[in-house]
């Protein structure tokens, strides 16, 4: 590495408006440097990390002004130059400081030091084998010391911690060892790796006629180093399979891999499926892993020792090398968009990349959001489809209830007469089953009957869930835990009484009708620990659970061949929902579980339990009909002009006091208002300015109010997003974002 010139352009770690520049250092002679090192620099009265952003030979700076780079904090640069552009788009785009941005690009762990490379003490025989029996008579008065030079005859490194199940004690007797020249004693790093190694793949999978078409449209762009493809397949249809040779065509050419899917809980799955092809060349990384975990798996990758990167929505920043591939598993699921600070969609940062670095970009559902197949439709992506499954196999037969007869019937239970037959018949079987309901915790209300107080939180503007089994109140949103008060805090009676049902009210009733059958419970509870939902899933996996319950993370992506029954317990919740997207999520979702049944050479079966079986999104659901189903919303959202022929955009307000929140929203609305006025050619693109407090008016103490905007979706709508985004990057007295088609309105 060349010396580096005399002065180095730096962004310091400091996330604040005030100190979102780049500041000149002197770079001392000697001191190598490359553009994305880490470097310890002073600033002020304090010692401060920051990035190297560039070079010059000379400043314009007083030579008293400027302060010289103590040290690099790596001996590489942690932070490759294409995500060095792509935080500066982020930072543009999200109006946030660049240091923040920056962050998104590296551990949070590499901060500050908070993360140490781990070593071992490991032991190596010194001397030539031929002098081996010499030295073992000079040690005859010691067993240990005998037996740990013929422990390390095969000439090996041996960790001491691995010669501990040998020999106990060993480190004395090492050092003795050392001492007289017959052994050394070294530190080596020790990789803290999140899985274990995955066994080979015995068999190679023949590839369907569907798969063998959509790669042949795949692998010429990894090769030219282009392509945008959406891949509606359908459940079954073998999509990881084109992933897995796409990804081994990349590899083939000395390019990267990023593989993004949507849940952690489907990680260990993808993972095997992933490593028992390609070793070690793939690594993990997500928010469940350790910290020691995320920060070797981290360099494993900016090393390029791993080259193909599995995970959740941050894993879009990986550092990977020529990159080549980026493929969106279940492109179409809103946890794939960011809500915290700096705000960014993975799909949007994906095709930056994808651009950036001349990679090829693979989106893929079975259930594809309505504006990405609108997008393909219109050519934006080159729509692969796969409508078989994988060995012919058939999609499960799908069962509509009407809850309403149900309940006309005398039937108060959650589950329906056919439910409960399907169940039993599955059980006897000895098949598994899935219970699906997209509400988690015992009931997601506590009310009281004598005057309809609904208990709420002190935090948020939201209602309480009851959790049975803490018998504790808890709050979604910002994690409150109280206990279940005794009387109505509004008129002191006692009669309290949860409303409705979760996750854990219907573990609990099946639990009543079948005391001797095994479950497993799958929701944001019970998958708090580190590797709990790996050890739930293990234990549906193996058989000793029969029947798994859960929310939404069931509904997607898992593969277990002795699921034949999957029961939707509720379907109309989602449908119900306050948002423009509810028909196509409920769809998602009803189509995504029904995919979990009968995905091997076992047949499947569905039963829907639905309080409106005419819907045209339940009937499509059951149909198993993408294209039926996107017909009718497209024309619908036409109609309503919703997007994609309109922009949704909101301009969010938030702020520890109301008035303030209120009060700014409305300093906001105004300014738009005027800008519109000057522009009535803009003008016409706008179908309303709506300022008002946010559904949820609170979170987590913010009082939150909005600016709602619809747009049409055209190119003089661009110059007002311009606007908007200079707008909302000017200084307010609290916190104001701009958000363009949001996952949630609430």
């Amino acid at each position: 590495m060349p010396e580096s010139p005399g002065f180095a352009h730096i962004i310091v770690d400091i996330a604040s408006n005030n100190t979102d520049r780049v500041f000149t250092y002197r770079v001392p002679e000697g001191m190598r440097l490359l553009e994305g090192t880490r470097v310890l620099v002073p600033f002020g009265r304090q010692t401060i990390e920051g990035l190297v952003l560039g070079f010059s030979d000379q400043s314009d700076l007083p030579d008293d002004k400027i302060k010289s780079i103590i040290e690099p904090l790596e001996d590489y640069p942690a932070i490759l130059p294409p995500l060095v552009d792509l935080a500066k788009e982020i930072s543009s785009k999200s109006h946030c400081p660049l240091a923040l941005a920056l962050r998104l690009m590296i551990p949070p762990e590499m901060r500050s030091g908070r993360v140490r490379i781990k070593t071992q003490t490991a032991a190596k025989l010194e001397i030539p084998l031929s002098m081996l029996d010499e030295a073992i008579s000079k040690n005859s008065r010691s067993s240990k010391r005998r037996l740990l030079l013929s422990l390390l005859s095969d000439g090996l490194t041996h960790p001491v911690n691995e010669l501990k199940a040998l020999v106990r004690d060993p480190l004395p007797s090492l050092k003795k060892l050392q001492d007289d020249g017959l052994v050394v004693l070294s530190e080596e790093e020790v990789l803290r790796s999140p899985y274990e190694a995955a066994p080979p793949l015995a068999n190679e999978p023949v590839l369907t006629e569907d798969q063998k078409e959509t790669l042949s449209e795949i692998l010429p762009a990894i090769r030219r180093g282009d392509g945008r493809f959406l891949l509606h397949g359908i459940t079954g249809s073998g999509k990881t399979e084109v992933y897995i040779h796409s990804a081994r065509e990349c590899l083939k050419l000395g390019k990267g891999v990023i593989v993004l899917i949507p849940e952690i809980v489907l990680t260990p799955q993808m993972v095997n499926w992933f490593r028992s092809r390609f070793g070690d060349v793939a690594a993990v990384l997500h928010s469940r892993l350790s910290a020691g975990e995320r920060f070797d798996e981290w360099r494993r990758i900016r090393s390029g020792n791993a080259r193909l990167v599995i995970g959740a929505r941050s894993a879009v920043f990986a550092p990977v090398k020529d990159l080549g591939l980026i493929v969106i598993d279940e492109e179409h699921e809103p946890s794939y968009q960011s809500e915290n600070t700096p705000r960014y969609d993975a799909r949007d940062i994906a095709l930056s990349r994808a651009a950036r670095e001349n990679a090829s970009l693979l989106l893929a559902s079975a259930t594809p959001s309505i504006l990405s197949f609108a997008k393909a439709q219109r050519g934006d992506y080159m729509l692969l489809e796969m409508l078989s499954r994988v060995n012919k196999h058939q999609l499960a037969q799908v069962h509509l209830v009407d809850m309403r007869e149900e309940l006309r019937l005398g039937n108060r239970s959650m589950f329906s007469g056919l439910l409960l037959e399907k169940l039993r018949k599955t059980l006897d079987e000895g098949h598994q089953a899935m219970l699906f309901i997209n509400r988690r915790g015992y009931a997601p209300s506590v009310m009281c009957r004598k005057c309809g107080e609904v208990l709420s939180c002190a935090q948020c503007d939201v209602k309480l869930t009851y959790h049975q089994a803490d018998r504790m109140m808890h709050c979604h949103y910002c994690g409150l835990e109280t206990p279940l008060p005794r009387s109505c805090p509004n008129c002191g009676s006692g009669f309290l009484k949860p409303l409705g049902a979760g996750t854990q009210k219907i573990e609990e009733e099946f639990k009543a009708l079948f005391p001797n059958v095994s479950t497993v419970r799958l929701d944001a509870d019970t998958t708090t620990g580190k590797d709990s939902h790996e050890q739930l899933l293990n234990r549906f996996r193996s058989g000793e659970a029969r029947v798994m319950i859960g929310t939404q993370m069931i509904a997607k992506g898992l593969d277990f061949p002795q699921v034949t029954l999957v029961g939707v317990v509720l379907a109309d919740l989602t449908l119900n929902m306050p948002d423009y997207r509810a028909q196509e999520r409920t769809f998602q979702l009803l189509t995504q579980v029904s995919g979990r049944a009968g995905r091997a050479d076992l047949p499947g079966e569905v039963v829907i339990q639905t309080y409106k079986p005419e819907h045209y999104v339940i009937q499509h659901s059951a149909a198993q009909e993408y294209r039926g189903f996107f017909n009718q919303e497209f024309s619908r959202r036409r109609q309503l002009l919703y997007p994609p022929f309109t922009m949704m955009v909101r301009v969010l307000c938030e702020s520890r006091q109301e008035e303030e929140s209120r009060e700014v929203s409305a300093r906001v609305a105004q300014r738009i208002n005027e800008y519109l006025s000057g522009e009535p050619r803009l003008k016409k693109r706008v179908l309303f300015v709506r300022e008002d407090a946010a559904p949820i008016k609170r979170i987590m103490g913010l009082y939150r109010a909005q600016v709602l905007m619809k747009l049409l979706e055209h190119k003089d709508s661009d110059a007002i997003l311009a606007f908007l985004n200079e707008l909302t990057g000017e200084a307010w007295p609290c916190k104001v974002s701009l958000e363009i088609n949001p996952g949630s309105l609430a």
